[in-house]
């Protein structure tokens, strides 16, 4: 339910009713994925959340007291106790959150898609959308192999993808880093209800996969394009398992192989979900940040509001233009 930006910060940037619905419906997304994506990997886990300098020990405190009071579970530890109980060393205090949750993203996008296939979902892979025109309440679409889609609505869904659609600059593009490990029983045993991640700008994040393997993704960098984005993940890689032996010192990080990809950042942490005024009869489901997974399963509930011409309570918090 975490969110990238901090609960008390995200308070001062659109107010507390709006800070306290997006973390809230964030918590609630990990419960309904608990049920949508029971075949794909999904577990519930822990979040361990640590002040990687002393410096963010007071922020952080600020930060458990400000989730406390909203009614989320969570636990202060001190660094001994982080030490003691989760053998990470060179910390300064962290938050231990109950609800957490991990999930295969590519077994859950398959899952979705075939489960939907059933329903009468049509998938059309590796077709491009080259342009929609308007007439009346139809919209056309048409694709990059000469076929027409008639509609009432389209909703977008294309990542940081949408940049490339929307003339004002609404969203950073970064290339984030990861490397896992070979398959390591004695990293997977110890940390495989936990999900790990500290308070570094940009943050380190670290977590088991269900072959046994240990992931640690960050380094995070200014996207460019795909050539030097991917020319940085051997250097990238060597980074990040220096993070890793900093609180690990007495653990061997044997990697088997590393990746790169490029996210969207917002200038709040939240997503871009909601109609835009260039676009008629559409809306946009746009999860940016680190909490993709779960903004989308509100994306879902907001799209299908509106569709039904409800209102969401969300729809200013998430709103272009915001």
């Amino acid at each position: 339910y975490e969110i990238d930006t901090p609960l008390y910060r995200l308070i001062d940037l659109v107010g507390e009713k709006s800070a306290l619905a997006a973390y809230g419906a964030c918590a609630a997304a990990i419960d309904e994925l608990s049920l949508l994506a029971a075949d794909a990997g999904f577990a519930r886990k822990e979040s361990l959340y640590f002040a990687a300098r002393k410096k963010d020990r007071a922020w952080l405190k600020q930060e458990f007291a400000t989730r406390q009071q909203a009614g989320y579970k969570v636990t202060w530890l001190e660094p001994g106790e982080v030490t003691g109980k989760y053998d990470l060393q060179n910390t300064h205090g962290a938050i231990l959150s109950a609800q957490g949750g991990s999930v295969d993203a590519f077994c859950l996008a398959h899952q979705l898609l075939r489960s939907n296939s059933g329903k009468g979902l049509r998938v059309y892979d590796k077709t491009e959308l080259t342009g929609v025109t308007y007439k009346g309440r139809t919209l056309y679409g048409k694709t990059g192999t000469g076929a027409t889609i008639r509609t009432r609505k389209i909703i977008y869904c294309t990542g940081y993808e949408a940049q490339q659609m929307i003339p004002e600059r609404f969203v950073r593009l970064l290339s984030s880093f990861a490397v896992v490990s070979e398959a390591d029983t004695s990293l997977y045993d110890r940390y495989k209800g936990t999900l790990i991640w500290n308070t570094d700008e940009p943050y380190l994040y670290m977590r088991t996969t269900d072959d046994g393997r240990f992931l640690i993704g960050g380094k995070d960098e200014e996207f460019r394009d795909p050539a030097k984005r991917d020319a940085l993940v051997t250097k990238k890689e060597k980074q990040l398992i220096k993070a890793f032996q900093k609180i690990k010192p007495d653990t061997t990080f044997l990697p088997d192989f590393a990746w790169a990809g490029t996210f969207g950042e917002t200038k709040d942490g939240l997503p871009y979900i909601g109609p835009h005024p260039d676009f008629p009869a559409s809306y946009f489901v746009l999860g940016f940040g680190g909490n993709g997974i779960t903004f989308s399963v509100t994306g879902m509930e907001m799209a299908s509001a509106w569709l039904k011409k409800r209102k969401h309570p969300l729809s200013a918090a998430f709103a272009f233009g915001r």
